[in-house]
């Protein structure tokens, strides 16, 4: 008989008769082979024999999995290895993290000197708004507080679209004026 006939009649064996002395020969014989294998595909010699007999224990558990008809033994158990070493590697890969991960990093003080600028800007476009005649105020409150599109605003207000326009447009020209306005003075 030949040695490949040999070891798929054992893993048969183990597979329809939980043959253990058919196991240790195959043990015996794949276990180091499997070892060296895994070590040559660039494994350290722990993880090489901890997936080497991962695949024996596989090996008693799914014999059953094994077709002679299409492949040999030794065949069907290095692709076995083959794998879990893959997916080692793939475990180890995603529990590692990336140290320069942008999700990672502390968010970064805000500059103060922009911080202030913003809340200058903030308050004058909030008293340049206070300024305007109401309706206007109105229209850009809704558009740009409550986030309503025009067609919003003219349905909510009982206004044309053309002057819910109208309005938002000649607030936008009122508010540039008055915050230009202000800026100059801070200037001067």
């Amino acid at each position: 008989m030949e040695r490949a006939q040999y070891f798929s009649g054992l893993i048969v064996k183990v597979a329809q008769e939980r043959d253990k002395s058919a196991f240790v020969e195959l043990f015996d014989h794949f276990a180091p082979r499997l070892k060296g294998f895994l070590m040559k595909q660039g494994a350290e010699e722990a993880l090489a024999e901890e997936i080497a007999q991962d695949v024996m224990v596989t090996l008693w558990r799914k014999a059953d999995l094994f077709d002679p008809s299409k492949s040999s033994a030794s065949t069907w158990l290095y692709r076995v290895a083959r794998n879990r070493r893959i997916d080692r590697l793939r475990r180890q890969r995603s529990a590692e993290l990336d140290p320069d991960e942008p999700s990672l990093q502390p968010t970064p003080l805000p500059d103060v000197a922009e911080e202030m600028d913003a809340r200058l800007r903030e308050d004058r476009v909030r008293a340049a708004l206070e300024k305007l005649p109401a309706e206007q105020q109105d229209v850009v409150r809704m558009a740009f507080f409550s986030g309503l599109s025009h067609s919003e605003i003219a349905e909510n207000s009982g206004l044309p679209l053309g002057t819910v326009k109208s309005r938002i447009r000649l607030a936008f020209s009122r508010l540039r004026h008055l915050i230009e306005a202000d800026e100059a003075i801070d200037v001067d």
